[in-house]
């Protein structure tokens, strides 16, 4: 997969609200920013599990337990 590095200045503070460490934070900020596109509507689930590594099994208990609902708007090819 072609990726993209990016570089963010976060308050230290963030790791107690994400819930994490510094070496967790990358995985944590980048399944918040696609899970928040999938809410936004703007990507479909089967790509959000795909770019995060699960199945859309998988992909539907991770929204499940951020209480996503799931987005029937859009019917995936």
């Amino acid at each position: 997969m072609d990726t993209l590095r990016v570089t963010i200045e976060l308050l230290r503070s963030i790791l107690n609200i994400c819930r994490t460490d510094e070496k967790g934070l990358p995985e944590t900020v980048t399944k918040t920013f696609i899970i928040g596109f999938y809410r936004e509507g703007l990507i479909v689930l089967g790509n959000v599990a795909k770019i995060l590594g699960y199945s859309k099994i998988e992909m539907t208990t991770v929204l499940r337990d951020r209480n996503i609902p799931l987005n029937y708007d859009h019917v995936e090819v």
